[in-house]
């Protein structure tokens, strides 16, 4: 039987949620991410309260049935797990064969959980299971680095001496290049030694102490190179 509650209890539930539901949404809303912090917020309160009605029901039908009455506990919670999909799959897009928004359809997700759970009274649960989730959005990845596959677009002139540079600043720096797609374009009326444009476009392989935006960067100081940048095609 569903333990009853006051109206001061389902109080602290329900700003419980909504504060756990906060921490969760200011992250997402830092990076932004497609779902922030009314998103979870909303999430959050919404499952709590959908577990404080089904309390309140078990309650009721326990106190007023006069026969043994068969109640489906956790109808309505199941609803809800399955329900947040749809909301979650809304924040996955794919973008140039990428896709992206995983991580908060699992934050959404999350959320309507830990709502639940401090809906039927698991305050503890519900706030560790917070700090969890926030310690996995926040470190899990600086804890356990993960390098995914970079791609650069290098645009640039003079082939044989940019190359060499490119080749040696890669070589210098410890990053492996995976794959190399290239194409060359001719420029019209350009008569001052080569008249073709190069670009490169490599998959790389950064060591743990290197920054993406640093070889960017780096690579753009050299004056054969016209454009360099990061891309997903």
């Amino acid at each position: 039987m569903a333990a009853p509650f006051t109206s001061s209890e389902a109080l602290i539930r329900l700003g419980i949620a909504v504060a756990i539901g906060c921490v969760v949404g200011i992250e997402r809303e830092y990076k932004n991410r497609p779902a922030g912090l009314r998103t979870h917020v909303l999430v959050c309160l919404g499952s709590c309260m959908i577990a404080l009605i089904e309390c309140a029901f078990m309650h009721q039908i326990d106190e007023q049935a006069s026969v043994h009455t068969t109640y489906n506990f956790g109808r309505m919670t199941a609803q809800v797990i399955s329900g947040i999909g749809f909301l979650g799959a809304g924040t996955i897009f794919m973008q140039s064969k990428k896709i992206a928004g995983l991580t908060t359809a699992a934050s959404l997700w999350n959320t309507a959980c830990l709502g639940l759970a401090t809906g039927y009274g698991y305050y503890w649960m519900s706030i560790i299971g917070g700090a969890i989730v926030l310690l996995v959005l926040l470190a899990l990845q600086k804890i356990i680095p993960v390098h995914s596959l970079k791609r650069v677009e290098v645009r640039f002139i003079h082939r044989q001496e940019t190359m060499q540079y490119i080749n040696d600043f890669f070589e210098k720096s410890g990053i492996k290049v995976l794959n190399l797609d290239f194409h060359i374009e001719t420029v019209e009326g350009k008569r001052d030694g080569d008249p073709n444009v190069y670009t490169n476009i490599y998959s790389l392989h950064l060591p743990s102490t290197l920054n993406y935006t640093d070889v960017i960067n780096s690579l753009a100081t050299y004056p054969n190179i016209q454009v360099v940048r990061a891309t997903n095609s």
